[in-house]
């Protein structure tokens, strides 16, 4: 098996922080960020989906996880309010000149419209990205069901996705 199988699992969280990263180093001229590999990520205060029959809560992740998250995060500061991009990444305006960028996310999890604008904007500011939408799969679920088919394929394009980028 290839090296990339034995990745450790790369959570919502660490997909956070490296899209913060490769704004602040952009904006500093200091980007060497060669790749954005962005799992499930939460990356907007504002549009905290709603829970609702095509977006339900999961025993994982649930809408009050995402605003205690996002309150803790910001410091008390109020979510939807004057939040810089830097805490919340799809507050920038501009996204050009960002790396390369990979999006998983599943159709049932919370992020899935924030990731795909996020995804829509990269792409109209000429930044190579590749969305992949899992149909049925909610927040966390390579976690929940590792062996089941969705999840598979979500490692074989995450796995591909990172032998493109890296590749000699």
């Amino acid at each position: 098996s290839s090296s990339c199988t034995q990745l450790p699992r790369i959570r919502s969280s660490y997909s956070d922080r490296i899209s913060r990263v490769a704004l602040m180093e952009r904006d500093r001229g200091e980007s060497d960020i060669a790749f954005q590999l962005l799992i499930y990520p939460s990356i907007d205060d504002r549009n905290i989906e709603q829970v609702s029959e095509t977006v339900p809560e999961n025993l994982f992740w649930s809408r009050e996880n995402t605003l205690t998250g996002w309150r803790l995060y910001l410091e008390g500061q109020q979510a939807g309010g004057n939040v810089q991009a830097y805490a919340a990444p799809a507050r920038a305006v501009d996204l050009g000149g960002l790396p390369p960028t990979y999006i998983a996310v599943g159709a049932v999890d919370m992020f899935m419209g924030d990731d795909i604008d996020y995804a829509r904007r990269l792409v109209a500011a000429g930044v190579p990205t590749e969305l992949h939408v899992y149909p049925g799969a909610f927040h966390a679920f390579d976690s929940f069901a590792p062996m089941a088919g969705v999840s598979r394929r979500f490692v074989e394009d995450r796995n591909a996705a990172l032998r493109r980028a890296f590749a000699s």
